[in-house]
């Protein structure tokens, strides 16, 4: 009995942490089609009110909110990948451990 293959959960791990880490720089890529909107939706609705002379106050929460929600998905996604490569290696490990002892040497 080899080691587990977690292979694909760890790729799964790497692109959502290169996912969060675009986030926390601000690109759009990682970002889900409503994400996109409402980011867009924030900044047209600043822009008009730059033009306008007023306060953009709303339109900068509206995009932090979006930022904070996409960075708490992706660090939820993180985690549940983690757990799920730990019960794989525990799997794994209970299986090696059960064969060991069944033997009767």
């Amino acid at each position: 009995m080899g080691k587990p293959d977690t292979r694909r959960l760890d790729r799964a791990i790497q692109e959502t942490t290169r996912k969060l880490e675009a986030v926390r720089r601000g690109e759009m890529w990682p970002l889900t089609g409503s994400e996109r909107r409402a980011v867009l939706a924030a900044l047209a609705g600043g822009s008009y009110r730059v033009m306008r002379g007023k306060s953009t106050g709303r339109a900068e929460r509206k995009l932090e909110t979006v930022s904070v929600s996409a960075e708490t998905r992706l660090i939820a996604e993180i985690t549940a990948l983690q757990t799920e490569r730990q019960r794989i290696v525990n799997e794994a490990a209970a299986a090696k451990a059960a064969k060991k002892s069944s033997g009767w040497w």
